[in-house]
């Protein structure tokens, strides 16, 4: 880690950048230049400057650069980003996961089962973690629907199903300390109107998230069938 030298891209970054990346390929370093998309009047000058790199690698010129080099560049999708450096790197992506079953599979892989087993309360923390997924799986796939699914696109990510998760814990574990029963309209409140309802500007599409939450948080859940 300490021959990794990262750089976030911003206005006057440019600069330093290219500083950074002439070291490091003389050094046998590695550099992370994050959120290219932001330095779009930059882009051709790292376009440049890869290609330099690239045509030095295999003519073996002065300007070669040291065989332990490497340059890691992330990015937002944006049509500014050179073509050029895409076809002569290794392109990697994270995209969120296809339908319900592939969502919920890839929920609980990031989540662990150390987090899944760990409850003073485990019956219904289990259950209702797993209505979340499924709240979050819901929520998410709508927006495949167009406006039929969202009058707006809202980019529902796993930090809300995170946020989610540890109000959910915070309800469950204080309501199995206190011998109380959930407090269904607080969490739904909380995970409906702030965690998830944060990033939602329409009052339709509010109304229509809060109306699912309730399929997934509510006493039946935890019912013994369930």
């Amino acid at each position: 880690l300490d021959r990794l030298h990262s750089i976030s891209l911003g206005q006057g970054q440019g600069p330093i950048a290219e500083k950074l990346i002439a070291l490091a390929a003389k050094n046998g370093d590695w550099v992370c230049l994050m959120n290219c998309h932001v330095s779009a009047p930059w882009l051709p000058t790292l376009e440049s400057i890869v290609g330099e790199l690239v045509q030095g690698a295999h003519t073996g010129s002065a300007k070669a650069p040291d065989t332990s080099f490497r340059i890691w560049l992330t990015s937002m999708p944006s049509s500014s980003f050179p073509v050029s450096i895409l076809q002569v790197g290794i392109k990697l992506t994270c995209e969120p996961p296809k339908g319900l079953r592939s969502n919920i599979v890839g929920t609980f892989s990031d989540l662990g089962e150390e987090v899944y087993e760990q409850s003073s309360n485990p019956a219904s923390w289990k259950k209702l973690l797993v209505s979340l997924a499924f709240f979050h799986a819901v929520v998410q796939e709508r927006r495949k629907y167009g406006p039929i699914g969202w009058n707006i696109r809202y980019e529902f990510n796993n930090s809300d199903f995170v946020c989610a998760r540890d109000v959910l814990r915070m309800f469950v574990e204080k309501a199995a300390e206190e011998e109380q029963p959930i407090p269904w309209e607080a969490l739904s409140y909380v995970t409906g109107q702030i965690n998830y309802g944060g990033r939602v500007t329409d009052a339709m599409d509010r109304r229509c998230l809060i109306a699912t939450l309730e399929r997934y948080y509510r006493p039946d859940v935890l019912k013994a069938e369930n």
